[in-house]
């Protein structure tokens, strides 16, 4: 893993995990433990065995319960479905715990909106996991995108995920694309292109989805999603066209390696001077608005 161009000159933030799958085990816990901005002190999980299968390559205690998770650290990273995430995250955050969370933030709107209320009540640190987002090839498409003069674009979002292996899970396959990448896409559209102020949606949302978006700008773009489809590596593209040379995005030619680091030391900085960054809990209310929005289409 790609290491951290400076000194981290603070002590390492305690974080806590939630969740023992594979994700947790292939990307949270693993980043979180290689500091030196963060230091995985524990993980729960509804399976014990799962929990520490997760904690032990990284020297990390297994808790028994969540608040037992909680009393052992600064902040809480989790690694589980939405559901269960928009509840445990609201205790978290009663509890005073910074939150590293997945997208999206919940199953549905009203309980992304209750965790942004327990949030706000308690005044915590949040950040969210939209892996593009920390990746310097994706910042630089976004710097480059602003200012153009864009009328259209269109994009996709497609993956096999949820034709079987290890991320075929219940609530991806009860809930689909939209929910799974929709977050991904939308957020780097809106990004690129301005607020998006109407979404509408059609298609099946466990085999193809297409978005239309209309931003403020004027700017008007499509996105196709899926996690039903066979390709060698999930394809995450964008198009923009205008009065200017088209412009792309390709996650083809990102390592995801290069993200980890970034999205490490942004969330010590933002736990230690108390301050979220853009990317912080309201943005997953906004990107679950839009995604009921295209649901109601």
């Amino acid at each position: 893993m790609t290491g951290t161009p400076h000194a981290w000159p603070h002590a390492p933030v305690k974080v806590g995990l939630v969740g023992a799958g594979p994700w947790a085990r292939a990307v949270h816990a693993r980043v979180l433990a290689a500091g030196p901005e963060t230091e995985l002190t524990s993980v729960w999980a509804r399976r014990p065995e799962a929990a520490r299968e997760t904690a032990s390559p990284y020297g990390a205690g297994v808790a028994a319960t969540f608040e037992e998770l909680l009393d052992g650290c600064e902040a809480v990273a989790f690694a589980v479905p939405p559901a269960v995430q928009a509840e445990l995250a609201s205790r978290a955050a009663k509890a005073g715990k910074a939150l590293l969370l997945e997208k999206p933030i919940a199953l549905d709107l009203s309980s992304a909106q209750g965790l942004v209320d327990a949030v706000e009540s308690a005044g915590v640190v949040t950040q969210l996991v939209l892996t593009n987002r920390y990746h310097p090839v994706t910042r630089r498409f976004l710097k480059d995108a602003q200012g153009l003069d864009t009328v259209g674009a269109r994009s996709c979002c497609l993956s096999g995920a949820f034709l079987g292996g290890d991320f075929a899970t219940p609530w991806r396959l009860d809930h689909g694309a939209l929910l799974d990448i929709g977050p991904h896409i939308l957020d780097l559209l809106d990004a690129a292109l301005g607020p998006i102020t109407r979404v509408r949606g059609a298609g099946d949302l466990r085999r193809w989805v297409e978005l239309t978006c209309e931003h403020a700008s004027g700017a008007v773009s499509q996105a196709s999603l899926s996690g039903a489809v066979e390709v060698e590596h999930g394809i995450t593209r964008i198009e923009l066209f205008g009065r200017h040379p088209e412009l792309t995005f390709d996650s083809a030619t990102l390592d995801h390696e290069e993200s980890w680091p970034v999205l490490r030391r942004e969330f010590a900085t933002a736990v230690r001077t108390g301050r979220s960054g853009e990317l912080d809990v309201r943005r997953g209310l906004y990107l679950q608005t839009l995604m009921a929005q295209a649901l109601e289409s």
